[in-house]
């Protein structure tokens, strides 16, 4: 099985990359699919003497496969796993000290925000919150305690983009590029490839792709930031277990296919959504009207299938989303099933009374691979 630390390096595509970087046939019975080892130890043959595998907070055989998939499909040479999106944010925060300075994307998940203003600032953490489509006022933002850039693109629910090849190259020297690539998954955008330290996925999401599995992941190139980081997985502990890791790895198989239909039913719902009378605004990176249309089409090589659109009114959102049938009203994304939501009354809510609270008039679609014609006359009803 290939190792977490040299994932292959073969010149594969990524669509076949997914389904067999890390996943080689078990040698022991040729079982095609990465065994899920449920073991929490492993047996030693003299003390501290193992085969690689001694605890299964520390390493299993079925998170090893896993970590190593998610390096080869960011371009990295090294993958992490964790127990969710979450956990994999909170690790990498724990590689700074008290009066270090932070400075994050004004748009992101509201469990991003509340992990860094009301629990890591209590610990001495300072974050600074800046547009980071304005390369100015982020390179004023940065002091001699900046530590970390962090950000999403898309980002979490104002789907604007940030250029990370630009943020990279602005950066000085000491200070990391993190980049939440949850919403373009690898599929689509590699920020390694373009000048990110460490991309982080919630795997719930699309990796995951099936709405049955919680996780988050990490994928870098730096040998001392990856023991750094493995220090820290192993010690605070939040990893998956290897039915979570199976699961996730059975996803990402067909990661590239799902992508692909994602990101063209979406396309299909932006453009009616951007000709129907009752929505104030459609926000999508591959719509022209998108005020980063064209970074979009130079740094993805898709748009993905999340949506937001700006209504009338408070009432209106919350009426729309309360009317669809095939669009479940539920928190999370990235599921092979279409889901809606009200971000300021769910997935943003601890952002309500911050400065980057979200519309009250939003609603965030994530489209599923459902057959478009069906999901675009859900929508239509749901808006008469």
């Amino acid at each position: 099985m290939t190792s977490a630390n040299n994932p292959p390096d073969d010149g594969y595509h990524l669509d076949t990359r997914a389904i067999h970087a890390g996943q080689d046939p078990d040698p022991s019975t040729g079982a095609i699919m990465t065994p899920i080892y449920q073991t929490s130890t492993f047996v030693q043959s003299a003390p501290a003497e193992h085969q690689g595998y001694d605890y299964s907070r520390s390493g299993n055989p079925t998170r090893t496969a896993l970590e190593a998939l998610i390096a080869s499909l960011e371009g990295g040479r090294h993958g992490l796993a964790f127990a969710s999106g979450m956990a994999a944010i909170d690790t990498v925060l724990r590689l700074f000290d008290p009066g270090d300075h932070i400075v994050v994307g004004s748009d992101v998940y509201g469990g991003t925000y509340r992990l860094f203003e009301r629990v890591l600032a209590r610990y001495g953490l300072r974050f600074s919150w800046v547009d980071l489509s304005d390369l100015a006022a982020t390179r004023a933002a940065i002091t001699p305690e900046t530590k970390l850039l962090w950000l999403e693109t898309p980002t979490n629910p104002l789907m604007g983009l940030a250029d990370i090849a630009a943020l990279a190259a602005l950066l000085p020297e000491g200070v990391l590029l993190g980049v939440d690539n949850t919403f373009a998954s690898p599929a689509l955008q590699q920020p390694l490839l373009l000048g990110a330290d460490i991309v982080m996925h919630s795997s719930t999401k699309y990796l995951g792709g099936h709405s049955d599995v919680v996780g988050g992941l990490l994928a870098l190139n730096d040998d001392e930031l990856v023991e750094r980081l493995r220090f820290l997985q192993n010690a605070v502990g939040a990893v998956p277990g290897p039915m979570d890791c199976f699961l996730t790895l059975r996803g990402i198989k067909t990661l590239g296919i799902r992508m692909a239909r994602h990101s063209s039913n979406a396309l299909a719902i932006a453009q009616f959504l951007e000709d129907h009378t009752a929505v104030q605004r459609v926000i999508y990176p591959g719509l022209q009207s998108h005020p980063q249309y064209e970074l979009a089409v130079r740094q993805m090589r898709g748009f993905g299938g999340m949506i937001s659109i700006i209504l009338a009114s408070e009432p209106a959102a919350r009426q729309m989303v309360s009317r669809t049938k095939l669009f479940a009203l539920a928190e999370s994304l990235g599921g092979v099933e279409s889901l809606i939501e009200h971000p300021h009354s769910m997935t943003h809510a601890s952002t309500a009374t911050s400065p980057i609270a979200v519309p009250a008039e939003l609603v965030r679609l994530s489209v599923g691979i459902e057959h478009v014609n069906d999901l675009i006359a859900d929508l239509r009803a749901a808006l008469a």
